[in-house]
C-alpha cells in the first residue's frame, strides 16, 4: 500500500493518511486481513511522528475499517457492506452539499440548482 503525503495540504497528515487507506479499502484494493504497515515502519517511511500514524490507525479501527492485534499489528477488517454504502453516500452527500453552498453563494435559486442538477444527472 502506497500512502503519500502532501506537506503543502491544509489537510492534516492523518487524515491524508486515513483517507488514502479509506479509499483503497472502498475501491477493493486491500483484502481483508491484510496487514497494514507498522506505526513506525511507516511513520519512518512517511518521515513523519509515529504519534500521528497511530492516530490515524485508532481513527480508522474507531470506524470499523481497521482491527489492532496487540503485539501483531494493524489489519483491515473483514468488510461490512452498509458501512462501505453509508461512508459512500456521506462522501456524496458532502460534495452535493458543497456544490449547493458554492451555487448560493454565486446567488442560485433552488429551482437553477435542481435544473443543474437534473442536467448533469442526464449526462
Amino acid at each position: 500500500m502506497k500512502i503519500i503525503i502532501n506537506h503543502s495540504s491544509m489537510q492534516p497528515i492523518y487524515e491524508q493518511i486515513v483517507s488514502q487507506i479509506k479509499e483503497e479499502v472502498i475501491g477493493g484494493h486491500v483484502e481483508s486481513g491484510e496487514a497494514l504497515p507498522s506505526v513506525r515502519g511507516l511513520a519512518k517511511d512517511l518521515k513523519i511522528s509515529a504519534l500521528t500514524v497511530k492516530k490515524a490507525y485508532d481513527y480508522l479501527e474507531k470506524e470499523g475499517l481497521v482491527v489492532t492485534v496487540h503485539g501483531k499489528g494493524s489489519f483491515i477488517a473483514e468488510p461490512n457492506q452498509s458501512f462501505f454504502e453509508e461512508v459512500c453516500r456521506l462522501e456524496v452527500e458532502e460534495c452535493l452539499s458543497g456544490g449547493i453552498r458554492l451555487g448560493r453563494r454565486y446567488g442560485m435559486s433552488e429551482s437553477e440548482l435542481q435544473q443543474l442538477f437534473a442536467l448533469l444527472m442526464e449526462e
